[in-house]
């Protein structure tokens, strides 16, 4: 039977590009130190006040009226973030309030940067078993707020005290890799036999949580807010997450392929989460894959976590390089750690 496909997509990032040697303001970096490392050249921040809700909303009115469909007829939300408005409600509640669709169920999940594999594979057992027809997945991310930066000095004309300076530079590793940006999917069942979602692996093991992580637990304090700020800081092993990544990607590929019989060399487009360029050379060329197969926009967002599987897929929607009948293979790891793979024809 037919599985889900995307019918419609759209992104959304928030303000003008940040680019490498702008963060040199702030903190001891420069295009020099950060381009080789990751790929990233710029990357959005969200404005004071603006939450993943504020971006998904306007990525997810793109994706509908690509899908050419009315916001109504979407009867479940998937949204997927690790940067949250609040600890509770959830985002999702908030999307829907926002895009005018009150009372339609809203899902948030929690695979950071693995997201989208899980989404979709949740999506398409929604649909398999009746419980919805049309949903809207979104994946949304609103880093700033764990930036260690001075703003006013990034973004404007003073300069930031020597204390600012080496705070930031000390969390320089992990603070140049993150943008923020907004993803949407509209899925539905294909009406084409053999097309759609083909199969999913996914895989979770939180004996490598500290790997990236905010090491700040929101409610393992009697005050959670009664806490240093480094500890509500994302901290990093990029030696550790590097080897996991590059290890763990291939043989997840591999696996959704064997369990459906699938080829390598038959998948027209393998799309990988963007955390950083290197490591999808690696896992490319672990796989023996070509390098036009693997596109890559981390350049221009930086890594978007959840959203940039479905900021890339619009990108290759909109421009003509994703097509009909073609064959995909996303990949995707993140903090938990969780990772996963899916197969679908769109």
């Amino acid at each position: 039977m037919p599985g889900i496909t995307i019918v419609g997509s759209g992104r959304h990032v928030p303000g003008r590009p940040i680019k490498n040697d702008e963060l040199a303001r702030v903190m001891d970096t420069s295009d020099e130190w950060i381009k080789p490392r990751s790929g990233i050249e710029q990357r959005h921040y969200v404005a004071e006040g603006e939450g993943v809700s504020d971006l998904a909303v306007i990525a997810a009115e793109k994706a509908i009226e690509r899908a050419r469909i009315d916001k109504r007829e979407i009867d479940y939300v998937i949204f997927a973030t690790m940067t949250p408005e609040h600890a509770f409600p959830g985002s999702g509640a908030l999307l829907g309030a926002k895009l005018g669709i009150p009372g339609v169920p809203a899902l948030d999940i929690r695979q950071q940067c693995a997201a989208m594999p899980f989404g979709m594979q949740l999506a398409d057992g929604l649909v398999a078993s009746g419980a919805a027809k049309t949903i809207l997945l979104v994946g949304a991310e609103a880093h700033a707020g764990f930036m260690p930066y001075a703003w006013d000095a990034l973004l404007g004309d003073t300069k930031p005290t020597a204390e600012e300076y080496e705070f930031a530079t000390k969390h320089r590793g992990i603070a140049v890799l993150f943008g923020d940006g907004a993803g949407a999917l509209v899925l539905r069942k294909s009406d084409r036999p053999g097309h759609g979602f083909i199969g999913a692996v996914n895989h979770s093991d939180g004996r490598a949580a500290d790997q990236i992580w905010v090491p700040g637990g929101m409610f393992t304090r009697r005050h959670y807010w009664d806490a240093s700020i480094d500890s509500h800081i994302p901290t990093m092993k990029g030696k550790d997450l590097f080897k996991s990544a590059v290890t763990l990607l291939p043989k997840v590929v591999h696996e959704v392929c064997d369990k459906h019989d699938v080829k390598l060399a038959d998948i027209d487009w393998f799309v990988a989460h963007q955390a950083n360029d290197r490591i999808n050379g690696s896992v490319r060329q672990a796989l023996g894959i070509a390098p036009e197969k693997v596109p890559s926009n981390i350049a221009r967002y930086g890594n978007t976590s959840a959203g940039t599987i479905p900021i890339l897929v619009d990108e290759m929607m909109r421009d003509g390089r994703l097509e009909p009948g073609q064959l995909v293979c996303f990949l995707a790891l993140g903090a938990g750690l969780n990772w996963g793979s899916v197969l679908m024809r769109i």
